[in-house]
């Protein structure tokens, strides 16, 4: 994909404002299409099944508790804890929950958080593309210049293409595993070369993790707890995915202590804190789930994954089936000659079923053109209904 440049690409930086050349979220406003034709959503990554029982009742429990003031800032001390003991339990990585760990409203704003608080005007982010929608943007508004450098068609990292990205400007870059929108999981030998990449150049790694329990293939190794790495990886992930609950926003940064004191400042003036009551029942969810809750939410996934990529191959999407993650990036060109838009649009108004156009995940347009996304965090009837619409898809757009 994006196969056709040689190397990676550095966008000139906004003129009339940070914002400019970045359009609306195309996710969230396929979502608004989805809903005006009744369409099935299979565009923004948000589940239709309930939350763990456990989760749901200690929120109640907390809200009739009165926990309804701010917390601490940069999050409650139990759900510190509670995070830092998980890191522990998973990765071998010892945490401090009052020096290391910030709790904020979801990974999006732990992601804004984390690269205000590093990248500097004139800086430059690394972001391995295809990309989640906001990581150019968030770039960008820390007046950083984002370097757009393509994973490579093949299963594997197209290393030597991300070693020449880097740069003695380069102070960050940003990677997703499990990826979204690929599927991909990193190995460790792609995240011991990327992390010896970032040493050589005292660059961070900041990780996005957030869908760290949602494996179906591989390992998932978290850079954090790589030989070197400790101390140079800030590590984002939060509640929204493993336990089904994106609208709650409780999200969490776990950074060394010398960088976890400006990530909070920049926390502090963005959002002051994520729901108290909320913040609780994760710590709840936390302390009293054990490995058997992870390994059914990634059993029960697989089967969705079974479900929808049987069917895309079925109605003539070309796509592989993801490593982790819950989302497949399917190739359409044998069904529709028009654009990702387009298809997107029609299939939402005229099939019932709505994905997300693939050049949203792109820096340049023409890199996803053929592409659209379709998430499977949904329950296994729904999918099938998505599937019975999406086998009458290969009659084109007429």
């Amino acid at each position: 994909m994006n196969g056709s440049l040689s190397g990676p690409r550095r966008p000139a930086p906004p003129v009339a404002g940070r914002t400019e050349g970045f359009t609306e979220s195309v996710i969230r406003e396929m979502t608004r299409v989805a809903g005006e034709h009744g369409a099935i959503n299979l565009a923004q990554g948000f589940p239709d099944f309930p939350a763990p029982d456990i989760l749901k009742e200690a929120a109640v429990r907390a809200v009739h508790a009165d926990l309804n003031q701010y917390a601490v800032t940069w999050g409650a001390p139990r759900l510190r804890r509670a995070i830092a003991a998980t890191r522990e339990r998973d990765y071998g990585t010892p945490v401090d929950p009052d020096r290391e760990v910030t709790v904020t409203c979801g990974a999006t704003e732990a992601m804004a958080s984390a690269l205000l608080a590093v990248a500097e005007p004139g800086d430059e982010v690394i972001v391995l593309e295809p990309f989640y929608e906001n990581y150019g943007p968030d770039a960008v508004l820390c007046g950083a210049r984002p370097v757009f450098v393509p994973m490579g068609p093949g299963p594997g990292l197209d290393l030597e293409r991300i070693e020449g990205a880097f740069s003695d400007a380069t102070r960050a870059i940003i990677l997703n595993t499990p990826n979204n929108p690929t599927g991909r999981v990193f190995t460790r030998r792609e995240l011991e070369v990327l992390g010896g990449l970032c040493r050589r150049h005292e660059a961070w790694a900041i990780t996005d993790e957030i869908y760290e329990h949602i494996l179906y293939e591989g390992e998932h190794v978290s850079m954090a707890s790589l030989e070197g790495m400790g101390g140079r990886t800030i590590t984002i992930s939060g509640a929204s995915k493993t336990f089904s609950v994106t609208g709650w926003r409780v999200g969490w940064i776990v950074a060394p202590p010398g960088v976890t004191g400006a990530i909070r400042k920049v926390h502090d003036f963005l959002t002051v804190g994520a729901p108290a009551p909320l913040q609780d029942a994760v710590a709840t969810a936390l302390e009293a789930l054990g490995p058997e809750y992870y390994e059914e939410l990634a059993e029960g996934y697989r089967e969705r994954r079974g479900v929808l990529h049987h069917g895309l191959r079925e109605a003539g999407f070309r796509c592989e089936p993801p490593a982790g993650a819950y989302y497949i990036l399917a190739d359409f060109s044998a069904l529709d000659g028009r654009d990702d838009d387009t298809f997107s649009r029609w299939l939402a108004a005229e099939r019932g079923v709505a994905p997300v156009p693939g050049s949203s995940f792109f820096s340049e347009p023409d890199g996803g053109r053929d592409r659209v996304r379709f998430a499977f965090c949904k329950t296994v009837p729904t999918l099938e209904e998505a599937v019975r619409r999406l086998t009458g898809a290969a009659g084109g757009t007429d």
